[in-house]
């Protein structure tokens, strides 16, 4: 015998049999479909995640982070409900730094907001960890008693790979020394529920962005390039191992209220002018110490004439004039990019929230403001021995000639090995 209910989201099926009862539950609630089979000689309890949207659930739909986190999810409604909050107990329009770090705080109702003086008690959304910094880490980690990360967490084994001779030969070298290391590695996350990318899948900052980094998105990361995703709207900062372990353990991270500097680009970028020609000329403006305890945030109509991840190169850079972290507004380049790297459900959900949370408020006030005419911009080159002595491209051989550097230029081997090319 078969009979069938339903009744508030929840289907019920009983199967009469000859010597048992066997009732069939299905429910349906936020994006997740329960199935529970029970009967006096069966008892079983399956429950299936769905990626998206269940085709039972009338409630909204989760969206993913990314394409390798299919239980944790985009979480625009809460950083809104946040910041709203805290917009109103400020009454002032907020810069694109304020509003995602706002956005992320543990007790919006009450914590104190004052940037440069007060200490934020925040609620990254993700991390990232080199493998050279994750070996203590994750160690710290297992010594919590834990059994698993509070959020989506990765690991990826670049810098223990040494550039000796060439790709294959020092990728085959790292392996087998740092065999019990990545073994290890590899063991932990898969037991805490650890993202891992092996040797030579690629270097973790390009890694983020392409796979992980989405606009609004507060992550730490063990690596000083960690900064390279403000390229797509992330504010994405370098810590210590220790400040990792406290957000994979669930603890509150603290930061003081960074201030925030802006940079307005008008114009375009034109002929052979790149944009790390513009973080070139940031860093001299600003010298080696003119970004500490702050955030570089970038806008004005020049943005929209830089590419996705030439956004992330001058944010990369940005690590070199000591600012706590950099950052672009979402637009429509990073829609773009998102779309190419098999993302375009993210840039749905980011453009329903790009005016609210991920652009700064009209009015906005920045600590300092800088202006760039990328129309008059000249290629740059920056050194000898401090990345903030910068030299316009026409005027390279009258400062060689003032100098005594010489003049002959001799090409016999070049290596190309900067992180942020």
């Amino acid at each position: 015998m078969l009979s069938s209910t339903a009744e508030d989201g929840e289907i019920e099926v009983r199967i009469s049999l000859a010597n048992a009862l066997v009732v069939l539950s299905l429910t349906a609630e936020d994006g997740e479909i329960e199935v529970r089979i029970s009967g006096s000689l069966l008892a079983l309890e399956v429950q299936q995640r769905c990626f998206h949207l269940s085709p039972l659930s009338a409630a909204a739909a989760k969206v993913a982070m990314s394409n390798f986190d299919s239980s944790a999810y985009l979480p625009y409604e809460k950083l809104q409900s946040n910041l709203n909050v805290v917009k109103k107990r400020l009454n002032r329009p907020l810069t694109l730094s304020e509003k995602v770090l706002y956005s992320h705080i543990d007790e919006p109702t009450s914590q104190d907001i004052e940037r440069g003086t007060s200490y934020l008690r925040l609620r990254p959304d993700r991390v990232a960890m080199q493998d050279a910094t994750a070996q203590m880490a994750m160690l710290q980690f297992i010594s919590s008693g834990l059994p698993k990360v509070a959020v989506p967490s990765t690991i990826h084994c670049d810098h223990l790979i040494e550039a000796q001779v060439g790709g294959e030969k020092d990728l085959a070298r790292a392996k087998s020394l740092n065999e019990e290391v990545y073994n290890f590695l590899s063991t932990a996350g898969a037991k805490y529920g650890v993202g891992f990318w092996k040797p030579g899948s690629g270097i973790i900052h390009q890694i983020l962005l392409e796979n992980y980094i989405f606009p609004g998105l507060l992550m730490v990361g063990t690596d000083s390039h960690t900064v390279n995703g403000g390229g797509l709207g992330g504010v994405c900062i370098g810590v210590g191992g220790a400040d990792a372990v406290d957000v994979m353990a669930d603890i509150p991270w603290e930061l003081k209220c960074p201030q925030v500097i802006g940079v307005k680009l008008t114009g375009s970028l034109k002929g052979w002018t790149s944009p790390k020609d513009i973080i070139l000329k940031v860093a001299d403006i600003l010298t080696v110490k003119g970004g500490t305890g702050a955030i570089i945030e970038y806008f004005g109509p020049g943005v929209d004439s830089i590419s996705c991840t030439g956004m992330a190169t001058i944010c990369n850079m940005g690590a070199e004039i000591g600012a706590t972290t950099s950052l672009f507004p979402y637009n429509s380049r990073m829609r773009d990019y998102l779309n190419c790297t098999t993302r375009g459900y993210v840039a749905k959900e980011a453009d329903k929230v790009a005016d609210s949370l991920l652009t700064a408020d009209a009015g906005a006030t920045y600590d300092k403001v800088i202006e760039l005419d990328l129309d008059k911009l000249e290629p740059h080159i920056n050194g000898p021995f401090t990345p903030d002595l910068a030299h316009p491209i026409s005027k390279v051989g009258q400062t060689a000639k003032e100098k005594g550097w010489p003049l002959d230029i001799k090409v016999g081997e070049s290596h190309k090995v900067a992180v942020n090319n």
